[in-house]
């Protein structure tokens, strides 16, 4: 392990005299071997060369104030490894995509690592445990500095000047969402049940010192040994008599591993004991509904907000489509479209909807003291928050507005109607005018509809009813935009939020299409560091931008 009071660790003072927090001090100029090994690498991970050069900006001794907060509840400031080189690490990490344990061996093996962790070249000693890794990515979570590091890479396009932002009078930003498949096994009702048995067994036996088998025999729950709860059931599967039986077996012996576990253990709260028995409590709530005979029986339909992972509390059943399916989470992000940084990131549940996730990106933007003074959205985004702070201060919005067409072929659809949004009233393909409202439906006269026409074109409701049509909360802004998209500027402006879809690519193909972690907070931190790492990439091409062009 390196001994840190030996390397260009400065211990100084701030705030707490109890706790001195660690600046970590790299050297700025380049060793001949550093600028031999930095052109071999340059080829192919060009970072590597930027996060050498820049590190010494990157985590100046302002932000490595900020990160030792981190450490200030503990009054470990003075043994803890310093902050920003933790946080290098995590960058590195991320670049490479390793493992914590493989970040403990590249810290010790790999010269790349090496050079931007300032460490001997020659030397072979890990900067670090897996442990002490661990808890600084734990700290910093904890203390939402994730979002700092995202930020602090937004901060050093200014002070590298890889920007003109003397040129960039407006902020223009585009919002997007991608969708992420979760870290944990989905399964079946059954697999859910037995898999949420057994690791209330597992967790009670440890409590009790006693082995997995014997805790379940003790309980009568024979069930719960075996290494499949559908092979342990051993059924025809194909039998639906045979499928309600194993399932009322099943919640049997799970009812009596819990009368067990009351009987003989007190559960503690936030254990992972009460966390394996609330989520089969969870299950059961969700997937079982009560049959005749004091039975239970599989619930028809899918419930609202279905758990679909014991191990992931958080990941939900999405769709992309409505041919498409995903289980997981949905990655927001929020690109600056002039500079293509990432300005904030946002993780949801997947069956949550996307305008959900603005208020989390708007916290972002406002703790940086942005305002956005143009906001380029899906149209599923189109009714969120952010949307509506940006029109009452006065900026543009813009996104392809709602389609308006009537579900029935060959009928009239809503951009069939005249709106006159100013006076509030609609007027259908007949002539026949009706007021409206925001976010209401407008049923037209149904004397006048039943001697229209036209009637057959435009609705197919039954006799004695007229054609409704529904108005959305934000008529004006939608035909505003339909007007937009019906000329060929108009499309052309609307097309400018692709750089935000780049972004996301970019962010799909350093991630893969799965989670990292468990959780919606952990898998926020994990995209917060893969944007900033994405930040300084771009930071780096621009700078190389404007040296050959300076040149």
């Amino acid at each position: 392990m390196i001994d840190w009071t030996r390397t260009s660790v400065i211990r100084c003072q701030v705030n707490s005299p109890e706790a001195p927090v660690q600046i970590w001090h790299p050297r700025v100029e380049l060793t001949e071997r550093e600028e031999r090994l930095l052109k071999v690498i340059g080829r192919s991970r060009k970072l590597i060369a930027f996060l050498r050069t820049f590190r010494h900006v990157i985590f100046d001794d302002a932000f490595q104030s900020e990160l030792w907060a981190m450490y200030r509840d503990s009054g470990q400031g003075a043994d803890a490894y310093p902050p920003a080189l933790l946080c290098m690490a995590q960058f590195l990490q991320c670049y490479f995509h390793a493992s914590d344990a493989e970040v403990v061996r590249l810290s010790a093996t790999d010269r790349c690592w090496r050079l931007v962790l300032d460490l001997p070249l020659d030397g072979d000693d890990p900067a670090f445990s897996q442990g002490a890794f661990q808890q600084g990515r734990e700290r910093l979570i904890r203390h939402q500095l994730d979002r700092r590091l995202l930020e602090r890479t937004i901060e050093v396009a200014k002070e590298t000047k890889a920007f003109d932002f003397k040129k960039l009078q407006k902020l223009r930003v585009a919002v997007d969402s991608r969708p992420f498949e979760g870290a944990g096994r989905v399964e079946d009702t059954f697999n859910l049940l037995g898999h949420a048995g057994k690791k209330v067994a597992a967790c009670a036996a440890k409590q009790l010192g006693s082995t997995v088998e014997e805790a379940c025999r003790q309980a009568g729950a024979p069930l719960l040994l075996g290494s499949s709860t559908k092979a342990a059931l051993d059924i025809d599967w194909n039998s639906a008599e045979q499928k309600a039986e194993a399932l009322n077996r099943l919640c049997i012996q799970l009812g009596r591993r819990a009368a067990w576990v009351e009987r003989h253990l007190e559960v503690v709260e936030e254990s992972p004991l009460s966390r394996y028995i609330e989520a089969l409590t969870q299950v059961k709530a969700q997937d079982l509904e009560p049959a005749p005979g004091g039975k239970v029986q599989l619930r028809q339909g899918v419930a609202e907000d279905r758990r679909c992972s014991i191990e992931d509390a958080e990941m939900r059943h999405g769709r992309k489509s409505k041919t498409k399916r995903f289980n997981g989470f949905k990655q927001h992000v929020e690109t600056d479209l002039d500079t293509e940084r990432i300005l904030a990131g946002a993780v949801t549940p997947a069956n949550r909807p996307e305008e959900e996730a603005t208020p989390l990106l708007q916290a972002d933007l406002k703790a940086q003291g942005l305002a956005p003074d143009e906001v380029y959205v899906d149209r599923a985004d189109v009714n969120s928050s952010l949307v509506d702070e940006v029109e009452e201060n006065g900026g543009k919005v813009l996104s392809k507005p709602w389609g308006g067409v009537n579900p029935k072929e060959g009928l009239f659809g809503k951009r069939d109607f005249e709106i006159d949004v100013a006076n509030g009233t609609i007027t259908c393909p007949g002539g026949q005018t009706e007021p409206f409202e925001p976010g209401e439906a407008v049923e037209f006269n149904p004397e006048v509809c039943g001697a229209c026409p036209l009637r057959a074109q435009c609705t197919k409701a039954a006799s004695g009813r007229g054609r409704t049509v529904t108005m959305g909360d934000n008529e004006k802004l939608q035909q505003r935009l339909r007007r937009l998209q019906q000329t060929r500027p108009g499309r052309a402006q609307l097309r400018e939020r692709v750089p935000v879809e780049h972004r996301l690519a970019h962010l799909a193909n350093r991630q893969g299409p799965k989670a990292k972690y468990f959780g919606v907070r952990k898998n926020t931190y994990d995209l917060r560091l893969h944007s900033a790492i994405q930040n300084l990439e771009t930071i780096h091409r621009r700078i190389e931008e404007r040296q050959r062009t300076a040149s």
